[in-house]
């Protein structure tokens, strides 16, 4: 994370795409028109803001030139660090917040209906097997993890406070395609599968990771609260493609460039890909900074979604070979720990002789 970004508007391919072979092409257009109801989708390059003089700097008076971090810049009053899922991690998401009101509907009509749970699909551990599935917080499983992000986004929308967007979102203003689309399009919720088959599509055309799903989650939960808008039909898909172009351009140390894209979908522009994650940019105040604790968060609150809405993980018992690996890695973690308490054992005991010097010259 915190990678600089990157731009193209050459016609050369990128290195994360360029440097394989030329797989047989691919309709990827048509197979997001098919998912998206006939939709296409734009990616944006980020422009860097205007470049400050030296006299618009107020550095102080023998002070000393110091530039303040991102991350410890002050927030805007009415914009509560405390309060802000994606910038605290004591915050609770949105998403898991906005799930739980038909997660408790589901089980009531349950309870009321007398319906059954049917059978159990989960494994759970005993004292002679143990169950583990193929997703961590350091790697989490591509699929499971897509499929719990749109399923947040699916939330996001369904359970939206009002309609509020700004108009470099609304596809009605900027189309990601050049065929007419319905008006009665706009005026319902999409559905969970559609969400899913349209980032899907991306995420696969554009080789992006579980991690990278995250982020994206994190910026579009970011962008709601900080712009104060909502995620609805009208603008979902081009505020998604927005926060999956930059969580790429940050998390991939090879980004996919914007003329990539434009490979892939024929209908998008650079210009209109420009001016989106210009904006983007802006009202997320150029805050693209994922702490740790934050990402962690993130991840097991999809699980927790994934667990309230039955989506299960690939579950395996585990084997005497992985249990030998988890125990490499543990180990090497541990070494890894021993070793930097060390050094800073020793510079600890540098800097005592030499304060201790020091004093002796002085005296």
């Amino acid at each position: 994370m915190g990678n600089t970004l990157t731009c193209c508007v050459s016609p050369s391919a990128s290195p994360k795409l360029g440097g394989r072979k030329e797989p047989p092409e691919t309709n990827y257009e048509s197979e997001t028109c098919a998912a998206a109801a006939g939709d296409a989708v734009a990616v944006g390059v980020a422009q860097a803001p205007a470049a400050v003089g030296p006299s618009e700097l107020d550095l102080g008076v023998g002070e000393g030139h110091h530039l303040q971090h991102i991350s410890d810049r002050e927030m805007p009053e009415d914009l509560a660090l405390e309060s802000n899922p994606s910038d605290h991690p004591r915050a609770s998401t949105i998403f898991l917040s906005k799930s739980q009101t038909d997660v408790r509907e589901k089980r009531k009509s349950n309870h009321l209906n007398h319906v059954s749970p049917g059978q159990l699909t989960k494994k759970y551990s005993s004292c002679s097997t143990i169950f583990l599935d193929d997703s961590t917080v350091s790697q989490p499983n591509l699929r499971t993890t897509i499929k719990c992000v749109t399923l947040a986004i699916y939330y996001h929308i369904k359970n939206r406070d009002a309609n509020r967007s700004l108009e470099i979102f609304d596809e009605r203003s900027h189309p990601l395609t050049r065929e007419k689309v319905p008006e009665e399009y706009f005026k319902h919720d999409p559905e969970h599968k559609f969400i899913y088959r349209f980032v899907r599509t991306l995420f696969s055309a554009a080789q992006l990771t579980a991690e990278c799903a995250i982020v994206t989650l994190v910026y579009l939960e970011r962008l709601l609260t900080y712009a104060e808008i909502d995620i609805c039909p009208t603008n979902w898909k081009r505020i998604v493609l927005g926060a999956i172009l930059l969580a790429s351009k940050v998390w991939d140390d090879q980004a996919v460039w914007n003329v990539d894209y434009c490979q892939i979908l024929k209908d998008i522009t650079v210009e209109d890909m420009n001016e989106m994650e210009r904006h983007f940019l802006e009202l997320l105040q150029f805050n693209i900074n994922v702490p740790a604790s934050v990402y962690a968060k993130y991840y097991f609150d999809l699980r927790s979604l994934a667990d309230d809405n039955n989506v299960n993980f690939l579950f395996a018992p585990l084997s005497k070979e992985r249990a030998q690996n988890l125990e490499a890695i543990s180990r090497l973690c541990e070494d890894k720990d021993l070793g930097r308490a060390a050094i800073r054992r020793s510079l600890s005991a540098d800097n005592f002789i030499g304060v201790q010097r020091s004093n002796a010259i002085l005296s």
